[in-house]
């Protein structure tokens, strides 16, 4: 099933706020929140599964994130299978727009050792290392998480900031390469090419994420952004640096940049595969590409947060989506990179097309040129994201 060209993406959503914003973000909610006094332990802050005499469960997730029926909106397919199989009531709230908006919403409570009245919550890598880095994420019990321990995609296992994926299990997946509009005169290979073809100049975008435009840079340096130096990440920041100042870059954008490649108004940019997805639907000549020195792989991740009171519910819900054909179906509706093995063979009966697509079943040699933003602490966090800011004159 094909899903039309959503005017936000969940990615969109996702750095909407992070443009100007992240320096404050960075600088400020973190100054408040990576605070010894904030941090929690698992001794210290002890939660109470009741998943044994309560059938319930309270999940928040992101817009647009989850499969619904055709002919009737509130029905949500996977979910309510889930809800059939095994008796469990849940409730499903759509109110993560923004990774630090949300963070707020819940920081005291859990700063605290508060209950959040949430059971499960979808966030981003960064957010999710942050989350586990303060000690307010539960872990999870991986002998109840059979598919999980199946099927988890092995570029996605051992992660820096969950080395025994014990904490953040990905709901979904997404890179971040190079997309171009079929129009330009030859095609793109490389970030070099991006930051210097003269037939690109002005026509060129970059992500205001950190995460994704640096470390595409990085490895185009050569270094490994899943484990590098302040000095190779200043040696890669001059470089995008000096684009800026020769004008090869036109702006950094959210995922806004979708419709100005479209258009060709953007001839080639730093992107999210997903949106490369959805062009696609309607225009064969968009490109994505992983570049020849590798791509950003990123998730947005299930975690449950201290004091949430039903975890062995949710540890259910979590394995019933690995199961492969439901991972098929949601995979169908959301487009991004499905991270359960053996579902783009289920995908195969419901829509060949998107099962042969790579940018939501990548085959290994792709996946093994991708690689996931190393795990910042606080310092690091407010120092990167602080540099990055003064480049790109957010």
């Amino acid at each position: 099933m094909r899903t039309p060209l959503r005017p936000l993406t969940r990615r969109g959503l996702l750095t909407g706020a992070l443009g100007s914003a992240a320096l404050l973000a960075a600088g400020g909610s973190l100054a408040g929140c990576g605070t010894r006094a904030a941090t929690q332990t698992e001794a210290g802050c002890v939660s109470e599964d009741l998943s044994g005499t309560e059938k319930t469960l309270t999940f928040s997730n992101w817009p647009q994130y989850m499969d619904v029926d055709d002919a009737d909106a509130a029905k949500r397919p996977t979910l309510d299978a889930f809800v059939a199989k095994s008796g469990i009531q849940v409730t499903y709230t759509e109110d993560i727009n923004d990774n630090n908006e949300f963070f707020g919403k819940v920081q005291n409570q859990l700063a605290g050792c508060q209950p959040t009245g949430r059971d499960i919550m979808v966030l981003s890598d960064w957010m999710s290392a942050r989350m586990i880095r303060l000690g307010w994420v539960q872990k999870l019990d991986t002998s109840k998480l059979p598919n999980v321990e199946a099927n988890l995609l092995p570029s996605l296992r051992g992660r820096s900031f969950d080395p025994e994926d014990q904490l953040a299990i990905p709901w979904q997946s997404g890179l971040a390469g190079l997309a171009y509009n079929g129009r330009v005169t030859r095609e793109i290979r490389t970030v070099d090419e991006l930051l210097t073809r003269p037939d690109l100049k002005g026509r060129v975008t970059a992500l205001a994420e950190m995460r994704d435009t640096m470390g595409l840079l990085l490895q185009s340096n050569g270094h490994d952004p899943a484990n590098f130096t302040g000095a190779q990440f200043d040696d890669a920041l001059a470089k995008l640096k000096k684009a800026v100042t020769a004008g090869q870059i036109r702006r950094f954008t959210g995922n806004d940049y979708a419709p100005e490649l479209a258009r060709g108004d953007v001839a080639a940019c730093i992107g999210w595969s997903g949106d490369a997805v959805q062009l696609g639907f309607d225009d064969d000549k968009i490109r994505f590409v992983v570049p020849d020195s590798g791509a950003m792989i990123w998730s947005d991740n299930v975690v449950v947060p201290n004091r949430a009171s039903h975890k062995g519910n949710a540890e259910r819900l979590v394995d019933h989506y690995y199961d492969p054909a439901i991972a098929a179906r949601l995979a169908a509706f959301v487009n991004y990179i499905c991270p359960v093995r053996g579902a783009q063979a289920e995908m195969e009966k419901i829509d060949p097309t998107l099962a042969a697509n790579p940018l939501i079943f990548p085959d290994d040699a792709m996946l093994a040129r991708c690689k996931v933003f190393m795990a910042l602490d606080e310092k690091q966090e407010r120092e990167y994201e602080g540099k990055f800011q003064q480049v790109i004159g957010a």
